[in-house]
């Protein structure tokens, strides 16, 4: 996008944006180090592509792009990379994962202490981005959570010192119904105001599914150079078919085939079929996400909802009393952490270019619509053995 975005998050991506085109020619004008702060996956994947687009030629990706998660290597691992050339690229980007076991117990002195050593000598060849995305920050920082808040300013006294931190938070109604008029415009597309308050407000102001309904109605009414509000309420109505919460109604209920059929008709119904995978990933993460905090706050019906998820984070009203019924099947917030756990680890396995993404969310679905393994303690699965 062209032109800039009111609200904080779009005017810190529309930065670092910039400050990655600039970088291409002029390397001063870009730092050694990012931090993004905060989960809008939406300005994420807007900042990330920025990069893959100025450092990472397609032919040399498995050379010059690392992915790593800090709860696999240590941060020591990491900056040993950043450090070392690489004889097959000219230039190393890395990506940071996992941030929060920076701040897990322990004063992890030597880290941080690892993390001033290498600033103060960075490779010129190099570019480290750590990913915060367990920071939620507002669209106004002032509403920021106490807990958020707390983790925030860790962050800044310690990788703030060394990293540029761009702030990715939520997007405002107002700043995301801006965005869809002005991204119509650029493709010569008129869209009445109806129709863009309209697909705003049936996608709570998600602007990662705002986006992709954006591009479907472009395509939609191509040729028009003009989207109504009927355009949208069509398109909304087909969007709702095409969701994942078919999807996680059949995950909730344990039905493995039903919840394995739905994944292969999204599969083949999306444009993009396995290209469209991190996308089905995000979407299942928030979805979980949410119904995590139904089942925390006690959620019994749709007028509750609202107060229970902020902005940005609702799901469309339709959907509502679909998730609150989903999320009253399972018994407890362990389950449910499960599940994120388990979509956390087909995502970062997604970013590694597996040579099938099928058959990584295959075994994502089939996992989740399974029940958990009991836990037994050693000397249980010991006596069980022996007695088998």
């Amino acid at each position: 996008m062209s032109n800039p975005r009111v609200g904080v998050g779009f005017a810190a991506a529309d930065r670092f944006v910039a400050e990655m085109a600039a970088g291409v020619t002029n390397p001063n004008a870009m730092k050694p180090g990012y931090v993004f702060a905060g989960d809008d996956i939406f300005l994420y994947e807007r900042c990330r592509q920025a990069v893959l687009k100025a450092f990472v030629p397609a032919d040399f990706r498995e050379f010059c792009l690392s992915e790593l998660d800090l709860a696999e290597h240590s941060i020591f691992e990491v900056l040993d990379r950043a450090r070392t050339p690489s004889l097959m690229a000219p230039f190393q980007v890395i990506f940071v994962r996992n941030v929060k076991q920076l701040y897990t117990r322990g004063a992890k002195k030597d880290e941080f202490a690892e993390i001033e050593r290498y600033f103060r000598s960075p490779n010129p060849y190099a570019l480290v981005i750590f990913v915060a995305d367990h920071l939620r920050i507002p669209a106004d920082p002032r509403r920021m959570e106490m807990e958020d808040k707390t983790k925030f300013e860790r962050l800044r006294e310690t990788l703030g010192d060394h990293c540029s931190i761009v702030e990715l938070a939520r997007v405002e109604e107002a700043d995301a119904m801006h965005w869809v008029a002005a991204t119509a415009q650029e493709q010569a597309t008129r869209m009445d105001p109806g129709a863009v308050r309209e697909l705003v407000d049936a996608l709570g102001a998600d602007m990662m599914l705002i986006a992709s309904e954006l591009e479907k109605l472009l395509l939609f009414s191509y040729g028009r150079g003009r989207i109504t509000l009927g355009d949208v309420e069509t398109m909304i109505l087909s969007a709702k078919q095409r969701s994942l919460y078919e999807l996680t109604d059949a995950i909730s209920l344990k039905d493995r085939p039903r919840a394995l059929a739905l994944l292969h008709g999204l599969l083949n119904s999306s444009q993009a079929g396995e290209e469209a995978a991190i996308g089905h990933l995000y979407m299942l993460a928030r979805t979980f996400r949410q119904m995590l905090v139904i089942l925390e706050k006690n959620v019994r019906d749709s007028r509750a909802i609202w107060q229970a998820l902020w902005q940005g984070f609702r799901m469309p009203p339709f959907a509502a009393d679909d998730l609150i019924r989903q999320a009253r099947r399972y018994k407890s917030r362990r389950d449910l952490t499960r599940a994120l756990r388990l979509i956390a680890r087909a995502d970062l396995e997604l970013r590694s270019s597996p040579p099938d993404k099928r058959i990584v969310l295959e075994r994502l679905i089939f996992e989740l619509a399974s029940e958990p393994k009991p836990f037994l303690p050693a000397y249980a699965s010991h006596q069980l053995t022996f007695e088998g």
